[in-house]
């Protein structure tokens, strides 16, 4: 008989939309075509939309690539036989009835194996509940035999504010257990975010001065150089706040701002995360700058604002940039400001992280008093971990000049760095839960960011006008220069 790991179903709900088609099924094709996926598995998709199998493997085939298998032609038989594996299924997500439809497909192997299962609900958030209900009803929370798994999948958001995800928690828990349950924030599969944990904890020279006394304040940026693009259907009731900065930009904080994990495993790391969010105490409006980018003209052209889009309700308050200046309460980092900020409809689209150290003491140097030291750690576009240090300019004088030691991931790696998901859904597969959000780590995120949502929400904040393409609103500027930094400028 075979092993209960040689089978595994993929059951991909939301198959025919777009985070399934761009994401997850190239994701899954990449770890075939490396052999990371055992002997007998298959994808089954299921959504509303009427497919056919081979209609579906004809969409999924669009956004397969080759970056494995350079060779074309090994390349071409790899994808028909991963597509040989893929079958589709259409019925309503709530449906007991529709979702029952699935178990022939998800029987035993002939042999009487058991097979491994994951439900991943690639589908929009309001929906989760009525899907993991029926998921329970139709028989596919428990394993479905002796040594074999089953486990679900959600992505973010996770609920709209503290009671919405504590709803979701409980409702869930009702149908599968925590251990069952993957929350995934993608960008905890970021290659460079995983090598944050190595760059603190595996060098010896970063720990001593990882906290107050040497550095003087933390900023943390997301930003994008596009529109909603048509998204105003979700974004607008999320806003950026829930949509980026209360789960990526806080993930990031965690691991900033953590203690060293006493062991490397998925217990001991999540705890640390744990207990630095709760460190954090929730902001004030003071603390916040929220901001909508506005119509613009650039080279005669006009581009149009966040309530241009049809997709947005007219007069809409939802903020496409927020601001904040967020504290860590604890003997590490007490009074350096964690600067946060997010956003849509600016000057660039970038990823990172900006550790701003204190200015040299002594006054030696004079030159170098204005500008300290500086790490920085890209985490896209082009994946790099900075150091900016004063240097002698070679010559018979003594001028400095500020230099970067930089490692560059594309000249400093010959491998392919792999995409978030890939990493993530291996995770899954070999029940890894490092990068993985646990049901009190998601509270403890809620709990900073719920109290200013609802003043937001409360006091009808309107949120200051920038023209797209610029740098955000002004009143960022100055939440930054009453904690003593300034933001980074392309």
């Amino acid at each position: 008989m075979s092993e209960p790991g040689d089978h595994l179903s993929i059951v991909l709900l939301g198959a025919s939309g777009h985070l399934a088609r761009t994401k997850i099924l190239p994701a899954l094709f990449a770890l075939y075509s490396q052999g990371f996926l055992p002997k007998h598995f298959r994808v089954v998709g299921f959504a509303r939309t009427p497919l056919s199998d081979a209609e579906f493997r004809a969409i999924t085939a669009e956004n397969l690539t080759c970056r494995y298998m350079p060779e074309a032609a090994s390349c071409e038989a790899r994808m028909q036989e991963f597509l040989a594996r893929c079958t589709y299924v259409s019925g309503q997500y709530d449906a007991t009835a529709d979702l029952k439809a699935l178990a022939p497909l998800l029987k035993a192997a002939p042999d009487g194996t058991p097979e491994n299962r994951v439900f991943y609900l690639a589908v929009p958030p309001h929906v989760f509940l009525p899907v993991t209900r029926a998921l329970g009803e139709a028989g596919f929370a428990n394993p479905s035999g002796e040594g074999a798994w089953t486990r679900v999948v959600i992505e973010k958001p996770f609920g709209h504010d503290r009671a919405s995800s504590d709803l979701l928690t409980h409702e869930m828990g009702t149908v599968f257990k925590e251990e069952q349950i993957y929350r995934i924030d993608h960008y905890l599969g970021k290659e460079v975010i995983q090598n944050l944990l190595v760059l603190r904890f595996a060098n010896l020279i970063f720990e001593p001065i990882w906290n107050r006394h040497y550095i003087k304040s933390v900023q943390i940026t997301w930003k994008e150089n596009v529109s909603i693009e048509g998204r105003g259907g979700y974004f607008d009731g999320a806003g950026i706040i829930r949509d980026v900065m209360q789960n990526h930009l806080l993930q990031i904080l965690s691991l900033v701002a953590m203690e060293p994990p006493s062991r490397l495993n998925a217990t001991h790391i999540r705890n640390a995360k744990v207990n630095a969010l709760q460190c954090v105490p929730p902001p004030t409006l003071d603390d916040v700058v929220v901001g909508q980018y506005a119509a613009t003209y650039r080279g005669g052209v006009h581009i149009p604002g966040y309530r241009d889009d049809p997709s947005v309700l007219p007069g809409s308050r939802t903020a496409t940039y927020a601001a904040a200046a967020l504290r860590v309460v604890n003997g590490r980092w007490e009074g350096v400001p964690f600067l946060l900020r997010a956003g849509k409809g600016l000057d660039g689209r970038s990823s990172e992280i900006r550790i701003q150290f204190r200015p040299a003491p002594g006054g030696v140097f004079p030159a170098s008093d204005g500008t300290p030291n500086e790490l920085v750690i890209r985490i896209q576009p082009d994946e790099a971990i900075t150091f900016r240090i004063w240097s002698k300019v070679p010559g018979l004088g003594m001028d400095l000049e500020l230099r970067e030691l930089n490692l560059q991931y594309k000249t400093a790696f010959t491998q392919l760095i792999p995409e978030a998901y890939e990493d993530l859904l291996l995770d899954i597969l070999r029940g890894e839960k490092s990068l993985f959000i646990r049901e009190d780590e998601l509270a403890s995120a809620w709990d900073i960011f719920t109290p200013v949502l609802e003043t937001i929400d409360a006091q009808s904040v309107i949120p200051e006008a920038y023209e797209f393409g610029t740098a955000g609103p002004a009143g960022a500027d100055q939440l930054a220069a009453r904690h003593g930094a300034a933001w980074h400028r392309e």
